[in-house]
């Protein structure tokens, strides 16, 4: 059996084991969500009230159907303006990502903050049993390693 390490945690430091690097640990759990029959100017609304870049679209059941961001409420208005077509009308079903890609609640945060690099995502929704149970952002990924900064990474 090979030695991992011959450091031992410096004066103030706690080995990783002690502390949580589980995404769930540090996930935001009271989210901001959407429904698919509300209007896109409503999510505008709500973006800006509550300074979020977008959310997780829900059914009745709390299940995820979809992504509305930012993005994809400034391509509506963009192609509203082209169209001549107010943007009143225009349900979130309509302009929502579909195809949600999720992170595991039982990943690691360095694992996480990975997959952001590759997938080029602001954001991962967490579901559990069909459920939507969280959101980690890239924000809550700096958030997470600042307050594991005095500890030693290396397990």
């Amino acid at each position: 059996m090979g030695i991992k390490s011959f450091e031992a945690p410096k004066k103030g430091q706690q080995m990783v084991d002690d502390v949580s690097l589980k995404v769930k640990d540090y996930m935001t759990k009271d989210l901001i969500t959407f429904k698919p029959n509300q209007t896109v100017e409503d999510v505008v609304e709500t973006l800006i009230k509550n300074k979020i870049s977008g959310g997780p679209v829900i059914n009745d059941n709390n299940e995820l159907i979809g992504i509305i961001s930012e993005g994809d409420c400034i391509k509506q208005i963009s192609e509203s303006r082209y169209y001549n077509a107010p943007t009143q009308d225009s349900l979130v079903e309509n302009h929502m990502i579909k195809n949600v890609e999720t992170i595991d609640g039982n990943l690691n945060i360095f694992d996480a903050a990975n997959k952001f690099l590759s997938a080029k995502r602001r954001r991962f929704p967490i579901v559990e049993d069909g459920k939507l149970v969280g959101q980690i952002s890239q924000k809550d990924i700096l958030k997470a390693a600042m307050q594991l900064k005095g500890h030693n990474w290396k397990p």
